[in-house]
């Protein structure tokens, strides 16, 4: 079993535009897919890696052209700095949980298999899954399910976790699965328990919030023509990549101004959307890597 396999592999790499040359960066090692197609194809320049995951690392190939990092990705900007790396030429994201991690049952990431509840991406931090759990207040739990699960019965699921911890400690898979299931959906309980571990593993990580951080950065890391590719896997992560894409922004100050709309005081956006569409995988990319039915790509120029 390979440790990962790329996500529009082709398609991606293809979207840096690595005839150009320079420097670019794969914010999203993983198994290395991207990053092996993006050095062999790079006629001239350096490719930047980062990944938090000691697996990633302990599992990566080596390359003169190519520069591994373990770091969140947040602190791309900071790492480039350092190297004297800055502007960059393209920068490609693959937000997706890499095969490795789902399918290692010790990770804690997929409810197919029984463990501990952990879905650490950095196993250096301190707060896993089980932590979350047993320690958030109802509020915040309540938080978690209803904005990253976008789960309807979001409450009710947070009065089950609240009780039932008051007893014992909520501390593996199936013990989550146990006191779950009676909300479990039956025609579509994989569905439910889908969104159940993406919400508590987006809030474990912190994965907006870091995301976020990444694209307000790209603005002062990128050279004018530099590409931005982005591969998200669920619609709160491409809500965030296509805003920022076509507004330069996180935050919406049209709607929430109107003077703003009416006299056309914001400032336009440094990034122009190449595509107004996702590129999604073929039919037979879908049917060779299930896990590729989710992806959505999307591919940017920093004007």
């Amino acid at each position: 079993m390979s440790y990962h396999e790329p996500v529009l592999l082709d398609e991606s790499v293809l979207a840096l535009d690595l005839e150009r040359g320079g420097v670019f960066v794969d914010a999203t090692f993983g198994g290395g897919g991207h990053s092996r197609k993006i050095v062999d194809q790079l006629a001239s320049g350096r490719l930047f890696a980062f990944d938090q995951d000691q697996d990633a690392i302990d599992n990566a190939f080596t390359h003169e052209k190519l520069t591994l990092i373990r770091s969140n990705f947040k602190y791309i900007k900071n790492h480039l700095r350092y190297f004297d790396a800055m502007p960059i030429n393209g920068l490609l994201l693959d937000l997706g949980v890499s095969s490795h991690q789902f399918d290692e049952a010790e990770r804690g990431f997929s409810f197919r298999f029984e463990a501990l509840l952990d879905m650490r991406m950095n196993r250096a931090q301190q707060l896993n899954a089980k932590d979350l759990l047993n320690q958030y207040t109802e509020d915040n739990l309540l938080r978690i399910f209803k904005e990253y699960g976008e789960l309807q019965n979001s409450k009710a699921i947070v009065n089950v976790i609240v009780s039932a911890r008051l007893n014992q400690p909520i501390d593996s898979i199936n013990d989550l699965k146990k006191i779950l299931s009676p909300l479990a959906p039956p025609w579509d309980e994989s569905g439910f328990w889908s969104k159940v571990f993406q919400a508590i593993r987006i809030e474990v990580n912190q994965e907006l919030a870091v995301l976020q951080d990444l694209l307000l950065d790209c603005e002062s890391m990128m050279e004018a023509g530099a590409r931005l590719v982005v591969l998200t896997y669920h619609s709160l992560e491409d809500r965030m990549v296509k805003k920022f894409m076509t507004k330069g922004s996180l935050s919406s100050p049209i709607e929430d101004d109107p003077a703003a709309m009416l006299f056309g005081t914001v400032e336009p956006s440094s990034f122009k959307l190449l595509h107004k569409k996702p590129i999604v995988p073929s039919a037979d990319e879908q049917q060779k890597n299930p896990r590729s039915r989710s992806a959505h790509l999307r591919i940017a120029t920093k004007i």
